[in-house]
């Protein structure tokens, strides 16, 4: 079994030869700084060029430690790879070779293989909970699990987004050795682990950066969660660099998703960090790289990465089956179906388009082939950043919702599922934190004032109905538990329609491009794509309650329909309300080797 690879991290702890660590911390704004030690030891660090302190000292594995600013402030190291206990207590030094990988010689999947299934560990109960979970998720015919931010975040409870220290699993959720359990064994059943990270900002509680290093933030911009990350600086740039680098060479992480990235005002930065993870990636190891991008900047996903979340063709799909239309679904109210139409013949809905404020957002995506964009139904933010963070299964026609799964499983796009959607999950998934004191009022408040502009919260006591994030009972009513009626039901389609995903359609998805979407009527559209071998995929689909008519595809074998209709139906270029219809026409037919690629 070979050993992790061990990497010179420039900032932190790094465990050497002989139970020695270096201690590297960037502290510009500090006169001195020291490392205290749990026995009592107080450890003076040398001033180095550019606002860094180091010294190497004897700390075997295990040793608790915290920093000492100008033998005042006591705080936890930003590039804590462990903690004992909460992000306010001692750091730990980690042995990144404690534990004896079992599938060492895995290098990954290809994208084109990916099918996500996004979920909180936490609310799963943990790393070994997870581990538990994989077999099903296999059967299922999911290949690949998206882990949401692990990174230590105040308190037991948290969606992850408050994370305070990078490099340090969430001590709640178990040990890193735990972790890398969990990746050993999802990479032993054929699964890919995807981590995804924060490198926009950083939470409320527990960031001591500012106290000593003020230029890791910017004055001059602000984010919606405070100041922005300055990644002007070399040192806050190696910061994640090699935290990102740490994830998928120490943990074995099979790629990243970074969180909302147009709040990092440094796109250079996201160029360097892409080319930084492919030129350190060992000889065949597959790597996914995948963004949330507001922008829609179609320019990085020939940049390294490999895909972006699909919001827009969601908020689409949402229109279409639920009819909200307030908030940023206003973006969608006018010409949904059109929308939807653009978004599976070219990627994006908004490419250069004018959103409902008359800003312009988006860069022409059409050229990309479909693998570089992430669809989904609903995934945590959808589903809990509504009040009461209801699913859509409660919210939209059970046929309809059939019909759009179909879509979801059987296009070219690269699917998502969030925990519970493959049972029809009853559970809601809510907006849940652990803050105390002031904090968590703000928090609170916050949150209800979120919901100000929506028509059914509009009275502040309506507002007072919507669940407290801080209880606990918040984030115990979000674990799905996939005991409704309709589980075992639902679950069978979702088996159904990867399975024949994986046997139909992965063979053929390597060169596919995006050809057109036909709007049949409003709710209704013909999508098409030319598959690797030249053959054409068809997926009609009627999200409406009127029928609506089709062109009949000659010479094409079905696939999938949904609910079941006669031949006779089709051959008369009708498709009913509530339905979808996926066909393959194979290369060898005429009319599939007419025109030419776009």
């Amino acid at each position: 079994m070979s050993p992790s690879p061990v990497q010179n991290w420039t900032h932190g702890a790094v465990l050497l030869d002989g139970g020695r660590t270096r201690f590297a911390l960037w502290a510009p704004d500090a006169r001195y700084v020291s490392v205290e030690l749990a026995d009592g030891q107080s450890l003076p660090m040398l001033p180095q060029a550019d606002g860094w302190f180091l010294i190497h000292a004897h700390c075997p594995a295990g040793s608790r430690y915290r920093y000492r600013i100008d033998e005042q402030l006591l705080v936890p190291d930003p590039a804590s790879r462990a903690q004992d206990g909460d992000v306010h207590g001692p750091s730990l030094v980690v042995d990144p070779q404690a534990y004896h990988w079992q599938h060492p010689d895995w290098r990954g999947r290809p994208w084109h293989e990916a099918v996500i299934y996004e979920l909180h560990v936490g609310l799963m109960g943990g790393y070994r909970a997870v581990h538990q979970a994989l077999p099903g998720l296999v059967e299922l015919g999911v290949s690949a699990i998206e882990l949401m931010p692990l990174a230590e975040f105040p308190g037991p409870r948290n969606w992850g987004y408050d994370g305070v220290l990078p490099y340090a699993p969430e001590a709640s959720y178990g040990s890193p050795e735990e972790l890398k359990a969990l990746i050993d064994t999802a990479h032993g059943l054929g699964l890919a682990v995807i981590l995804d990270v924060v490198y926009n900002h950083f939470g409320p509680d527990g960031n001591y950066l500012a106290h000593y290093a003020r230029r890791f933030f910017r004055d001059d911009l602000h984010t919606p969660w405070g100041a922005a990350i300055n990644f002007r600086q070399r040192p806050v740039r190696e910061f994640f660099i090699d935290n990102a680098l740490m994830w998928l060479l120490e943990y074995r992480f099979d790629g990243l998703r970074l969180d909302a990235v147009h709040a990092i005002d440094s796109p250079d930065f996201l160029q360097e960090l892409a080319l930084r993870v492919r030129q350190a990636m060992p000889e065949g190891r597959q790597v996914w790289l995948n963004l949330e991008n507001e922008h829609n900047q179609a320019s990085l996903l020939q940049q390294g990465f490999d895909a972006q979340w699909n919001d827009d063709a969601h908020n689409a799909l949402h229109v279409l089956l639920t009819g909200e239309t307030e908030a940023y679904y206003a973006d969608f109210a006018e010409q949904p179906t059109q929308q939807l139409a653009r978004c599976l013949s070219q990627g994006f809905a908004f490419q250069g388009h004018a959103d409902r404020h008359g800003r312009v957002r988006g860069e022409p995506s059409g050229h990309l082939p479909p693998s570089a964009f992430v669809l989904f139904l609903q995934n945590h933010d959808q589903i809990g950043n509504r009040a009461f963070g209801e699913r859509l299964n409660q919210l939209a026609p059970p046929q309809a919702l059939h019909a759009a799964t179909a879509l979801l499983l059987l296009s070219p796009m690269i699917p998502l599922l969030f925990m519970g959607d493959e049972v029809a999950a009853q559970e809601p998934f809510l907006f849940f934190t652990s803050h105390q004191g002031p904090l968590a009022e703000a928090v609170r408040e916050g949150r209800r004032n979120e919901f100000a502009a929506f028509s059914a919260f509009a009275d502040s006591q309506q507002r007072q109905r919507i669940p407290d994030p801080n209880a606990a009972a918040t984030f115990h009513a979000s674990r799905p538990q996939g005991q409704s009626a309709l589980a075992a039901q639902t679950r069978a389609l979702y088996r159904q329609l990867l399975h024949l995903r994986q046997r139909q359609l992965l063979p053929r998805l390597p060169g596919t491009c995006f050809l057109q979407a036909q709007v049949l009527a409003e709710g209704a559209l013909s999508a098409c794509w030319r598959l690797g071998d030249d053959s054409l995929l068809h997926i009609d689909l009627n999200l409406s309650a009127h029928r609506v008519e089709i062109e009949p595809q000659a010479a094409a074998e079905l696939w999938f329909e949904h609910p079941p209709h006669s031949q006779a139906q089709r051959c008369q270029g009708w498709l009913p309300g509530f339905s979808v219809v996926v066909q393959l026409q194979p290369a060898t037919s005429p009319t599939a080797t007419d025109g030419e690629r776009p």
